[in-house]
């Protein structure tokens, strides 16, 4: 081995075997793929048959533009052949580096890729056949998933004043709109909670009402210029665009042409997803800005995670309907009434979310919320 080492090493005209880039391509951990200008895969590499869960002869029988291919953007929408790096390849004779997508493999498990797509050419400079080399990447991509699930992104969209109820269109001012809590209930609709220093309680109301989302609306308290209201919606709502992907709306800010809606959303959730669905409402909205800012999980996450969805529901309606407030701004048959159960079911969820909330707090806190 040594003699051989040294004489390759000195002959400068040494020779490698002619079935060493095949070797080579055997062993190398990095999945390879080669197709020919018909579209077929005529080579495959043991990593790229692993990778895939495939058999190499499996493998080597397919068209890289099968329809059975289930490969997706990061969004979650099919990658389209023409966008395919391996046609683009083809088209353009030039490499395509860092293309990410996932595959869902015939088992139905999802595995992300990363691969680098480059042409051979013929002795006339047409591309001959395109050699795809890829990587699966999912460990990483999941690393990335926990790292970004210890953040939130600040999201604030933009619509023209069309999305704005004629009695709240502002000329040369804003008001500005606070949302406290969006509660799923079990009939599908949402009791809102918000308030605002910008408007008269009366004129709040009125506001509220215009919008054909909601159904009602009732004024809660009336301190010192701050207004909060009650507002019984549909379930579908821009509000409720955050809190079905798991996030918060945060404000509203109404301005002479324009309407603004804050909010947050945990970290490994896409915006373009909040974008979407409050263009159900606005067609015109833009994301205007989004920063992502680091948040460790707290108590509230610890409780939440312990509660049932109903407990959740109960303890928020209580609390942000001023249930606890004194004097109280809600009974317990007036929030009953809301989830459409008894004063004594209401109770029971009430006492038994009010049991979990003080054990974390005084028993579990240490153990559990950091």
């Amino acid at each position: 081995m040594d003699g051989a080492t040294e004489y390759r090493s000195n002959d400068l005209e040494w020779t490698p075997p002619s079935d060493l880039a095949r070797r080579v391509f055997d062993v190398t951990p990095v999945g390879t793929i080669v197709v020919n200008s018909a579209g077929e895969m005529v080579y495959a590499n043991r990593r790229a048959a692993e990778i895939l869960d495939l058999a190499r002869e499996d493998l080597t029988s397919r068209e890289y533009d099968a329809a059975d291919w289930n490969i997706y953007y990061d969004d979650g929408n099919p990658v389209p052949v023409s966008e395919n790096p391996v046609t683009r390849v083809f088209e353009t004779g030039e490499p395509e580096f860092g293309f990410e997508h996932w595959i869902e493999l015939s088992d139905g498990t999802e595995r992300w890729l990363s691969s680098n797509t480059t042409p051979i050419y013929d002795n006339g400079g047409a591309v001959e056949f395109v050699v795809v080399a890829f990587e699966d990447v999912t460990a990483l991509k999941r690393r990335e998933k926990r790292l970004t699930s210890d953040h939130v992104r600040h999201l604030e969209f933009r619509a023209d004043e069309s999305a704005v109820p004629p009695s709240l269109r502002v000329e040369d001012s804003e008001i500005h709109l606070d949302i406290d809590s969006v509660v799923p209930l079990p009939d599908g609709t949402t009791v809102q909670y918000m308030g605002t220093a910008d408007l008269p309680a009366s004129d709040l109301i009125v506001a509220v009402e215009e919008v054909p989302h909601y159904l009602d609306a009732r004024l809660l308290s009336s301190i010192e210029g701050y207004n909060r209201v009650e507002a019984h919606a549909e379930s579908s709502t821009v509000s409720q665009v955050f809190t079905s992907l798991g996030g918060r709306a945060r404000t509203i800010v109404i301005a002479p042409d324009e309407v603004r809606f804050l909010g947050e959303l945990p970290g490994d959730v896409d915006s373009r997803q909040a974008a979407d669905g409050i263009r159900k409402f606005h067609s015109n909205v833009e994301l205007v800005s989004e920063d992502l800012v680091y948040s460790p999980h707290l108590l509230y996450d610890v409780v939440a995670d312990a509660l049932t969805e109903r407990q959740l529901a109960v303890l928020d309606t209580a609390y942000f309907g001023g249930y606890f407030d004194s004097p109280r701004t809600s009974t317990g048959d007036e929030l009953a009434d809301r989830f459409d159960v008894t004063r004594q079911t209401f109770n029971q969820h009430l006492r038994k979310a009010q049991q979990i909330v003080f054990r974390h707090l005084f028993e579990k806190s240490g153990a559990d919320a950091h």
